[in-house]
């Protein structure tokens, strides 16, 4: 039985190469988390999600409750016989992102654009958290 060095990365590439053992000849697929931004207007919370190389078909996003689920997956590129890696970094594979919403928003109104590899969701406020002016009686 042979022995293999654990990474919490897969093989270090560096490493390998370095003392000649065979790199992985495919690019690596495994579950990964694109990164997100939140921060909220007078009217929104917004969240900007990062996710290069996925297509907007492959994207799916759903909201039940205060709970936001954002699915997708990036998927490998064509596979060629004439192609051989040398060096991976990209991942692919399927993603999950699961956001607690820190207030009440509409679900009903929520919209969600994709452009660039960016994915930026608009979570309209319940209404009873937008601030309004309140009118002064004169007595």
């Amino acid at each position: 039985m042979a022995m293999v060095r654990w990474t919490p990365f897969g093989t270090s590439d560096l490493f390998d190469t370095f003392f000649g053992r065979p790199m992985n000849t495919a690019p690596m697929t495994r579950a990964w988390l694109p990164a997100v931004d939140m921060h909220e207007t007078k009217d929104d919370l917004v969240l900007t999600v990062e996710a290069p190389g996925v297509s907007e078909k492959d994207v799916k996003v759903t909201i039940n409750g205060d709970l936001l689920s954002i699915r997708g997956e990036r998927r490998v590129e064509e596979e060629s016989k004439e192609r051989q890696y040398l060096h991976v970094e990209r991942v692919y594979g399927q993603f999950e992102r699961l956001i607690q919403l820190p207030m009440a928003v509409q679900a009903d109104k929520v919209r969600a654009t994709y452009r660039d590899g960016l994915l930026q969701v608009t979570l309209p406020k319940a209404e009873e958290l937008k601030a309004r002016e309140v009118k002064i009686d004169i007595l």
